[in-house]
């Protein structure tokens, strides 16, 4: 894998892990959400209404336009297991930004999720 189609993987990736991290932003601002017919749309316009879940969406459309250049550069079956880094940098940074708990087997988890990215990139 070249380093400019590792960009273009590293990017969608980076991309979705932060479209990720502004959902969670915009929701923890609405709190809880409920699903009951009554208050759907009052709720789906609460939600809609947070410039975060916005920001998360028009990055998912980004991320996307972003994988299909690096896919079509590189085997999928070595780009796909790539998104597991979007897990890496997920539960960092909701660690630092959210004050999310990394316990023992969490960090464990991300070193085995980095090995096997490494082994697979490296294939």
């Amino acid at each position: 894998m070249t380093l400019s189609t590792f960009a273009f993987i590293f990017a969608g990736v980076l991309l979705n892990a932060c479209a990720q991290l502004a959902l969670k932003a915009g929701v923890n601002a609405v709190g809880a959400i409920t699903i009951e017919r009554a208050t759907l749309l009052t709720t789906a316009f609460r939600v809609l209404s947070q410039w975060p879940v916005l920001a998360g969406l028009t990055m998912y459309v980004v991320s996307v336009g972003v994988w299909i250049v690096g896919l079509s550069r590189v085997d999928v079956s070595v780009a796909y297991p790539m998104l597991s880094l979007g897990y890496v940098v997920n539960a960092l940074a909701a660690w630092w930004l959210f004050g999310e708990i990394l316990g023992p087997a969490r960090v464990a988890g991300i070193l085995l999720i980095l090995a096997g990215v490494f082994l697979i990139a490296r294939s």
